[in-house]
């Protein structure tokens, strides 16, 4: 890091540049120079040169060169642009009132185009490879089951390349986090990650949203970046790719055959160095069979593919992302699951995936009143099945023989008393299930008064059991 009045700044202040103006420049590279996200550095860059120089509006075009040398120009009269030294790349600014382009305003105008190009190389330096201090295993993914392991394998190996990646899996699995995954542990890990949720652009807004639109295209309409042009350098997320209708997708097309784009009431076209990655929850495939997807779009898309598990294809992790979630809701309040909210947990077959397991488990770390999540406090669809196979066996505090023999009894009766049937369906011998028998048959003996049976009732004679047949 070179001091302020060292050297390496003497070509600036030798151009004649107030003080003032360029120590409050120097100072915003210096802030930017050390910080560990620089996503966001053009904006600030150009904020502070409008404040410092009194100017309407100042933009750096990344990807543009003027064809005009190396000295800055006059673009409609009212507009002035500079090329950057280690471009292409092009600084523009407008005064808030017309006036000629003279000395003063080239020298302090080539000042900042130099700043510029001091934050765009150390930007570029620090692309080449991933962040420094960074763990090739990044946070985020919780689970050490197969299916994970073979995600994270398939995650890396998409990261080592720049080509397109589609992320496909059902609702509430994670893909935005998978993509961020991807883009951690690529080399374009400190550049930005922008993510576009394609199901919420308007269609009429569309343009405007992705390419940027330029100021005064309409009245009242003020200029600014598209997602592409926020995502320089980095990394643009489009999530559920499938909702774009197909004029939507024909002009993303473009963009992805060319890398540049065209801002709304633009008249020249900005070259971008973005990696797309692209997610969704339906079959691409299908859809393009079904004429709703554009086939030259999907294999462009399609490139490098990552398919995200449901929840119910990797249970073992449960346990896991619960704790995780209890971690992150309990507030150090609740730390554990009593056991049989955690067999409801396993039961259950999550269609919302994991973003349903993480709101059930903040609402039930919301409504507990101790250290322990306990059945009472899961959603009706969660503890209703438990209670149906558990809840008098809890209530009463039947010790496990007991239950078991009760359960073995139950399955005898919806297998027509078919003892050999029984034990294939319990996956037992024949030996277990007669000594199960003997121990329903000494608790008849023992329970007074006998109980009898009716078919209204739905229980047996003496042995006390209730034939539910929605129990498995």
């Amino acid at each position: 890091m070179c001091d302020p009045g060292s050297h390496s700044l003497s070509p600036l202040e030798s151009r004649g540049v107030p003080a003032s103006a360029l120590a409050q420049l120097v100072r915003l590279v210096l802030d930017l120079l050390v910080a560990d996200n620089q996503r966001s550095w053009r904006e600030r860059y150009e904020r502070t040169l409008c404040r410092v120089a009194g100017l309407r509006q100042a933009r750096l075009h990344l990807g543009q060169a003027l064809a005009t040398g190396s000295g800055p120009v006059v673009r409609d009269g009212t507009r002035w642009a500079i090329p950057l030294r280690r471009g292409p790349a092009v600084l523009e600014v407008e005064p808030l009132e017309p006036r000629p382009l003279d000395d003063e305003t080239v020298r302090w105008l080539g000042a900042a185009a130099d700043l510029a190009d001091i934050l765009l190389e150390t930007e570029r330096s620090g692309r080449t490879g991933p962040a420094r201090g960074f763990a090739r295993e990044a946070p985020g993914l919780v689970g050490t089951s197969e299916a994970m392991a073979a995600l994270r394998e398939r995650i890396a190996r998409a990261a080592r390349s720049d080509a397109p990646v589609l992320i496909e899996g059902e609702s509430g699995v994670g893909k935005e986090l998978v993509a961020r995954q991807v883009h951690a542990l690529s080399r374009r890990a400190r550049g930005p990650f922008v993510a576009v949720n394609c199901a919420a652009l308007v269609e009429t807004l569309l343009e405007a949203e992705l390419f940027g639109i330029e100021d005064r295209t309409a009245t009242g309409v003020r200029g600014r970046r598209g997602k592409f042009e926020h995502a320089e350098g980095g990394t643009l997320f489009l999530d559920e790719i499938g909702d774009l209708s197909l004029p939507a997708q024909a002009k993303l097309l473009r963009v992805l055959q060319d890398m540049a784009i065209e801002r709304v009431g633009g008249h020249g076209v900005l070259r971008v160095n973005v990696r797309v990655l692209a997610a969704t929850n339906r079959s691409l495939s299908v859809l393009v069979a079904e004429g709703r997807f554009r086939p030259d779009l999907f294999w462009r898309l399609n490139c490098l593919d990552v398919r995200v598990p449901p929840l119910r294809a990797r249970r073992e992790d449960l346990p896991e992302l619960t704790r995780e979630f209890l971690a992150r809701y309990g507030e150090g309040r609740v730390t554990e699951i009593a056991p049989e909210v955690a067999d409801a947990l396993a039961d259950y077959a999550w269609p919302g995936n994991v973003r349903e397991l993480e709101r059930v488990v903040q609402r039930a770390a919301a409504l507990t009143t101790s250290h322990r999540v306990e059945l009472d406090d899961l959603p009706a669809q969660l503890a209703a099945p438990v209670r149906e196979v558990f809840g008098e066996a809890i209530e009463r505090r039947e010790s496990l023989r007991r239950f078991t023999a009760r359960y073995v009894r139950l399955v005898l009766h919806r297998c027509g008393y078919n003892k050999r049937e029984a034990c294939r369906q319990l996956d037992i011998s024949y030996h277990t299930l007669q000594s199960h028998l003997r121990h329903v048959g000494d608790l008849e003996s023992r329970e007074q008064p006998a109980r009898t049976s009716s078919p209204a009732s739905g229980t047996e004679e003496g042995g006390g059991l209730r034939l539910d047949t929605t129990l498995p």
